[in-house]
């Protein structure tokens, strides 16, 4: 029994070796000295805003105006800045004292996820850099996708799990790929692999240490019935 014990233990000791000191070094060196990445292409605030985007700002503008929270001079304003708004980060300033950061009707700031102990969520009309980092420790993080932009057609999400669950909702139509090293963690992938080879592919790198990465298509709405009632 003594000899089984010493066995498992010198494998658990082996496998953390190489895989759960490096993999801890790397968090640490992540948190204190931050994620470098290459930008690649423009800023997110710095695309182009498209007419889809500007009519949701133009209604946070309508709703505003209709309870007080903007005269109607401002409101002629700020619906002009709308519309002639060229970049993303030009049409967020109009809404930006309007609503808090988590209901804006468009976040075009590309920050990185920061989430220790505590639950982030990242949702609606929202841009994904080339290379975006997440960190999350001790927590939930859930990144929608399915209204996001994302800035390019691979997109590499540098994950750092740390007893904590990274969960992606992604649309239809894209591939995901978890490459990222796993230590006494998961990788769920339930996204399906059929899809055009020239669909948009989402990466998640990095490392994942006894926490979980789940990737899945959004839940079907659910089917509602009646029944009539008979005079």
């Amino acid at each position: 029994m003594e000899a089984e014990r010493r066995a498992r233990y010198d494998r658990w000791n082996s496998r953390w070796n190489q895989q759960g000191a490096p993999a801890l070094r790397q968090f640490l060196s992540g948190m204190l000295n931050g994620v470098s990445t290459t930008r690649q292409g423009p800023a997110p605030h710095e695309l182009r805003a498209s007419d889809a985007d500007r009519e949701r700002v133009v209604d946070v503008l309508r709703d505003a105006v209709a309870d007080g929270r903007l005269t109607h001079q401002e409101h002629e304003e700020r619906v002009e800045s709308a519309y002639t708004a060229r970049t993303l980060g030009e049409l967020a300033a109009v809404t930006a004292d309007l609503l808090p950061e988590d209901l804006q009707p468009l976040r075009a700031d590309g920050r990185p996820v920061m989430a220790l102990f505590r639950s982030e969520q990242r949702g609606g009309r929202w841009v994904v850099p080339s290379h975006y980092s997440v960190t999350a420790v001790g927590t939930g993080v859930s990144l929608d996708l399915r209204e996001a932009l994302l800035q390019s057609s691979h997109i590499t999400v540098q994950a750092t799990v740390v007893g904590a669950t990274l969960t992606l909702i992604v649309p239809d139509g894209v591939r995901v790929i978890i490459p990222a090293s796993s230590m006494l963690g998961g990788k769920k992938n339930q996204v399906p692999a059929s899809v055009p080879p020239d669909a948009p592919v989402i990466e998640v790198t990095g490392t994942i240490m006894m926490g979980n990465v789940v990737t899945k298509y959004p839940k079907p709405p659910k089917r509602g019935w009646s029944r009539r009632r008979r005079p």
